[in-house]
């Protein structure tokens, strides 16, 4: 059942249903990754690799507000429950325990990499069917690949 109706044929539907709500899934387990690690990283570049992940958590939380009211518009139901989000992330899981902030580099560079690439794909694929959302993912996008640049900086 949906209360709210779609613009969207059902087809163009489905797939930007698909790419929204995959997008909410990484997203939201972004910001679980870089909050668990920034309460646990330790090491002599603590306070700077700290205070970035809060950037990331920040960052993703909100573009996953806004992904998941984008569905909601569309009359698609978003899924951020912790149970999806745990079956269907792309994002490599994190131990438990203390990291040290080069490992915290190097899990936030790959994390964000598979994000961004898993994101490209979701552009070109609602490029036809929804530039609306198109446009959404390309500036959520952008956002990732500037916290991807900077953590990639931090190993230069």
């Amino acid at each position: 059942m949906s209360v709210v109706k779609s613009p969207l044929s059902e087809p163009d539907r489905k797939v930007v249903g698909d790419a929204l709500q995959g997008a909410l899934v990484d997203l939201v387990d972004l910001s679980l990754v870089a909050k668990q690690v920034h309460w646990t990283v330790v090491g002599p570049r603590f306070r700077p690799v700290h205070l970035q992940l809060d950037e990331v958590v920040a960052s993703a939380r909100t573009h996953a507000d806004t992904v998941a009211e984008r569905a909601s518009a569309l009359g698609i139901a978003p899924d951020g429950r912790a149970e999806t989000v745990s079956k269907t992330s792309g994002i490599e899981t994190v131990g438990g325990g203390w990291h040290q902030d080069t490992d915290v580099v190097r899990l936030l560079v790959a994390g964000l990499g598979a994000v961004i690439t898993r994101m490209r794909e979701r552009i070109e694929a609602t490029a036809d069917p929804d530039p609306v959302t198109q446009d959404l993912l390309i500036g959520l996008t952008g956002d990732l690949e500037k916290h991807h640049w900077m953590f990639q900086a931090q190993n230069a």
